[in-house]
């Protein structure tokens, strides 16, 4: 079985590292950001499936990279480590869509119980995907790209990346053009009746992955609705 992977955002170096040690120890691959600003390039980045965030750290805060990261990956399983005193701060997380909390000091045991506990209800939910297969070749969000069997290769913006990254995370879910707006574009979409945007940016998306835009059979047009991605076989 393929060792799962955990990042952790922590700027107290001992406590970094002792949660990190303890992970390993347990079988786990590890990340680590001692800051919040490189803990948010992390956090949108890097191919993981939990991550462990303090909520004060310096540069970025915790609640910042949470909002990120339920942008972004909102499937993401996401722990939030907090002091005894920062229980407003915990509620908030929370309500951001943190799965679970734990509270400093902490014994190692409990840490991992938590750890152990979010991943195994995570396989109901839809997880973040770096790479996976598409008809006659494979896409690799990391690095922007697409490659085909017959070795031709396409790169995909930034936008078309975070696009298609929401599709992948939501299978099977018809997702409306607001709330691609508001979760992708992260713009409020409320005063927003229509827009070409969208259907512009998944026309491109469709001639990049070689998708038949007049029989599509990678990201479907579900009428009334939005768009769905319909590729089975996701690789992590």
């Amino acid at each position: 079985m393929e060792e799962r992977k955990i990042l952790v955002i922590e700027d107290d170096p001992a406590i970094r590292r002792g949660i990190v040690d303890a992970l390993q120890f347990d079988g786990y691959e590890t990340f680590e950001a001692d800051n919040g600003s490189l803990g948010l390039d992390m956090a949108v980045k890097v191919g993981y499936d939990l991550l462990l965030l303090d909520l004060i750290l310096p540069g970025r805060d915790g609640l910042e990279i949470l909002r990120e990261v339920r942008a972004t990956r909102p499937s993401l399983p996401v722990i939030i480590l907090t002091a005894r005193g920062e229980e407003a701060d915990r509620v908030e997380g929370l309500r951001l869509g943190a799965d679970d909390y734990v509270v400093k000091p902490f014994s190692v045991k409990e840490l991992l119980a938590r750890v152990e506990a979010v991943l195994r209800r995570s396989p109901e939910r839809p997880s973040d995907v770096s790479r996976f297969k598409i008809p006659g070749g494979e896409v690799n969000l990391s690095r922007c790209e697409v490659c085909f069997e017959d070795g031709g290769r396409t790169e995909l913006s930034e936008r078309e990346r975070e696009l298609l990254r929401y599709l992948i995370c939501n299978p099977g879910r018809a997702i409306s053009r607001r709330e691609i707006l508001t979760r992708v574009w992260r713009i409020d979409a409320c005063s927003i009746f229509e827009t070409r945007t969208i259907d512009m940016h998944i026309a491109r998306l469709r001639e990049k992955l070689r998708d038949d835009s007049s029989e599509p059979s990678i990201i479907l047009t579900v009428r009334g609705k939005g768009y769905m991605f319909a590729v089975p076989g996701r690789e992590k």
